[in-house]
């Protein structure tokens, strides 16, 4: 077979072509064949294919995840368990609405019992969150450095959260034209209590807060 044989090729006459030639043109003719069934029919099927093998990773992944998550249910319960009785815990440490004036009682006691004098104890706006609401206390007390730090050990412990915030400490002028001072400071501070919030404050609360969310909408 010889190059001078493809190019005198009469396709009308294929029958008398010599074999060898005929066997390079079917050959060809079967790989032009190969790669159009290739494009048009195997092709779709091949991308169909690798979709479903990605599709059954992450398939496999989630039941592994999900398999993980069944074996370890019954550490998942008792930390369940564990973290309902820490908040618990916690939620004790709230007053109710009826409490509110007896813990007031308390943090002024708290100051009063060590000698501290109150220039200023005056609750503030309630905020509420998702179940408690925050009570704001502006104080301005007197006293000197180690009654204050004990009035602060003090009402960090109390039976109710109670924390100081934004304190600041300067001497107490008694005369300001001479700047004269006692020795003693002068302590402003935001007390920040908390109480939870009762049924029927829950339920206003949703109803507001799903109105706004409508609005919003």
């Amino acid at each position: 077979m010889k190059l001078e044989d493809f190019n005198n090729i009469d396709f009308k006459n294929a029958g008398s072509l010599p074999l060898p030639v005929k066997g390079v043109l079917l050959a060809v003719l079967f790989l032009i064949l190969l790669a159009l069934g290739y494009y048009f029919m195997w092709s779709p099927y091949l991308e169909e294919l690798s979709t479903s093998e990605s599709k059954e990773q992450e398939l496999r992944q989630v039941f592994l995840n999900k398999k993980s998550q069944a074996i370890n249910l019954e550490g998942y319960k008792q930390q369940m368990v564990e973290i309902e009785k820490t908040f618990g815990a916690l939620l004790k440490q709230l007053p109710d609405k009826s409490q509110m004036d007896g813990l007031l009682t308390d943090i002024n006691q708290a100051g009063l019992s060590r000698g501290l004098e109150f220039e200023l104890f005056k609750p503030g706006q309630e905020t509420q969150a998702e179940f408690y609401a925050e009570m704001p206390i502006s104080i301005k007390v007197l006293g000197n450095y180690h009654d204050l730090g004990a009035f602060a050990t003090d009402i960090s412990k109390l039976s109710r959260i109670v924390t100081l915030n934004d304190i600041t400490l300067t001497l107490n002028v008694k005369d300001p034209k001479t700047g004269n001072s006692d020795g003693t400071l002068l302590m402003e501070a935001v007390a920040k209590t908390y109480r939870y919030l009762d049924a029927d404050e829950l339920a206003t609360k949703r109803k507001s807060d799903k109105a706004l969310t409508a609005k919003k909408g």
